[in-house]
């Protein structure tokens, strides 16, 4: 055999190896890449008790596809078979990267989602966008019909949100025209079942004064472990104050306070998304855009007054999640270079109990078309980005 047919045989090796590890979870000491199954996108992934992952994630045609549910025991390399979440197919889409589905699990880890429903085709020719909700059958083979949740607050546009507490409460947080003229008269909603999901309440506006809401941003919700609900949204004030807010409940849902995170002055929507994690006995800690970049603080006490704000390195910067360590090690993952349509990169940045930057960060440039990163954090201290 000559030489060069040596040196091909070699290189021939070489790339099948590197395509083989392509397809693998890239490994860290501390952080795991793990690419979304089955070829989907926009993961939304969240651990039980037990270290069961639980996932969703979108596929098929991006104005009306379909969610799929997977879970995925501890120490398991595959997925479980995928579930469509749905009832109803192609009735949802992952066009602008902000109407991500939410999926999070009642006290007996029961897994439930809420995603923007796709109903039917309104005055302006598109389908009219519904907050949905599903929850896994109790055989845990299917997914109940889906429920549209709203009875009167409709104009939904950017994302909704889900959260459950561990005494069987859920809510579904939207924010909707809901008669205004624009998004100026905007307001954030919320549903909630006391019953694990089974039913919900009428809706009711969140905000103790409204402030607009930013009409193709998300929000997102989420329950602290001392059981207040607190969401974060992107105002519309006069059309340019397109700020971030925390609004929070101490009371399961029944009032809210309200208090800005972060000031931007801009005249269109930004399309942007947010994320919130807490470790236990730890702080809750938020996630958000301004001018194109990613900060995120942790908000101790009952004042969530933010503290050790933490401004992430990079340019364009998108859509971060975040996973906290039981340590107070805090995993930030984020876009770079996305745009309408077109894909780009995944970075991430590991910072310390006292928000300093370690040496535990990394850029994949593979990021798919409407895509976004979801990191979790396990009970050994190690982080997954989901992606």
């Amino acid at each position: 055999m000559g030489v060069k047919m040596m040196r091909a045989l070699r290189l021939l090796a070489l790339l099948i190896a590197i395509s083989a590890f392509a397809n693998r979870p890239v490994c860290a000491d501390t952080v795991t890449l793990l690419r979304t199954p089955n070829a989907g996108i926009q993961p939304q992934a969240v651990l039980d008790a037990k270290g069961t992952m639980h996932l969703i994630y979108f596929k098929g045609d991006e104005r009306a596809g379909n969610i799929f549910y997977v879970r995925r025991a501890p120490g398991a390399t595959d997925f479980s078979r995928p579930i469509r979440v749905n009832s109803e197919p192609n009735t949802a889409m992952s066009v602008g990267t902000v109407r991500v589905a939410n999926i999070a699990l009642g006290p007996d880890g029961r897994a439930m989602v809420g995603w923007n429903g796709l109903g039917p085709k309104g005055p302006n020719g598109y389908p009219e966008a519904y907050p949905a909700f599903a929850r896994l059958s109790d055989s845990g083979t299917e997914f109940e019909p889906q429920r549209n949740v709203s009875h009167w607050a409709r104009g939904l546009d950017g994302g909704g949100s889900l959260a459950a507490d561990g005494a069987g409460r859920v809510y579904m947080v939207w924010h909707a025209l809901a008669g205004a003229r624009d998004e100026t008269g905007r307001a954030v909603y919320v549903a909630i079942s006391a019953d694990g999901g089974k039913t919900f309440s009428r809706e009711k506006m969140a905000n103790p004064e409204p402030l607009g809401a930013c009409g193709c941003c998300a929000l997102r919700a989420f329950v602290t472990q001392s059981g207040a609900l607190a969401v974060l949204y992107r105002s519309a004030d006069r059309k340019v104050n397109r700020d971030t807010m925390l609004l929070v409940s101490s009371d399961y849902g029944a009032t809210f306070r309200e208090q800005k995170l972060d000031s931007w002055k801009i005249d269109s929507c930004p399309m942007s998304t947010y994320a919130m994690a807490q470790a236990p006995g730890g702080a809750l800690t938020a996630a958000w855009e301004t001018e194109g970049h990613v900060f995120a603080a942790r908000l101790p006490g009952a004042g969530y007054t933010p503290t050790g704000r933490i401004a992430c390195v990079g340019e364009s910067q998108k859509h971060p999640s975040i996973g906290v360590g039981a340590g107070g090690s805090l995993l930030a993952a984020w876009a770079e270079g996305t745009g309408w349509n077109r894909g780009g990169s995944l970075v991430w940045q590991m910072y310390d109990a006292a928000g300093r930057p370690t040496a535990v960060r990394g850029r994949t440039g593979d990021l798919p078309v409407w895509g976004l990163p979801s990191v979790v954090a396990d009970a050994g201290g190690k982080f997954i980005i989901v992606y």
